[in-house]
C-alpha cells in the first residue's frame, strides 16, 4: 500500500504529459483548461463516495485553509505554463524532466531557508545532481 499511492502519481502525471502535448494548437489554452477542469470536477465528485473519511464534507469545508485555494491558483498556473510549453517546441522527453529537476531544487531550498528542514549531505549531492541534470538536459 505504501507504494500504491506513488505508482498512481508516476502514472497520472505520465498520462497528463502526453495529453498536454496533444492538445491542438487551435485551441484557446484558457478553454482548455477549463474543460480540464469540468472533467475534473465531474471525476472528483464521482469519486467523493469511493473514498470515506471520518469527517463528512460539509466539516471537510469549514476545516480548508489557504492551502486549497493556493493549490487551486498554482495548478491553472501549472495546466497554463505546460500547455504554453509544449505548443512553444519543448519536446515531452525535456519538458517534465527541466520543470522537474528546477523545481526540486526550489523546493529544497524552500525547505531549508523557510521551513527550517534540514539537508543531509545525501540530499545535497541529490540537489547537486539535479543541478548537474539540469544543466545538461538545458544545453
Amino acid at each position: 500500500m505504501f507504494y500504491l499511492p506513488m505508482i498512481l502519481a508516476i502514472l497520472s502525471a505520465t498520462a497528463y504529459h502526453i495529453s498536454q502535448k496533444a492538445i491542438p494548437a487551435r485551441v484557446n489554452p484558457m478553454v482548455s483548461v477549463v474543460v480540464t477542469y469540468v472533467v475534473a470536477l465531474a471525476l472528483s465528485l464521482a469519486l467523493l463516495p469511493l473514498l470515506p473519511s471520518r469527517v463528512g464534507v460539509g466539516e471537510s469545508l469549514r476545516n480548508l485553509n489557504w492551502g486549497t485555494y493556493g493549490v487551486g491558483v498554482s495548478i491553472v498556473g501549472v495546466e497554463l505554463a505546460y500547455l504554453l510549453v509544449y505548443r512553444s517546441g519543448w519536446r515531452l522527453s525535456l519538458a517534465s524532466v527541466t520543470s522537474g529537476a528546477a523545481t526540486a531544487i526550489l523546493l529544497a531550498g524552500v525547505g531549508v531557508l523557510l521551513l527550517g528542514e534540514h539537508l543531509s549531505f545525501r540530499n545535497a549531492v541529490g540537489v547537486a545532481f539535479c543541478l548537474a541534470g539540469l544543466a545538461l538536459v538545458t544545453h
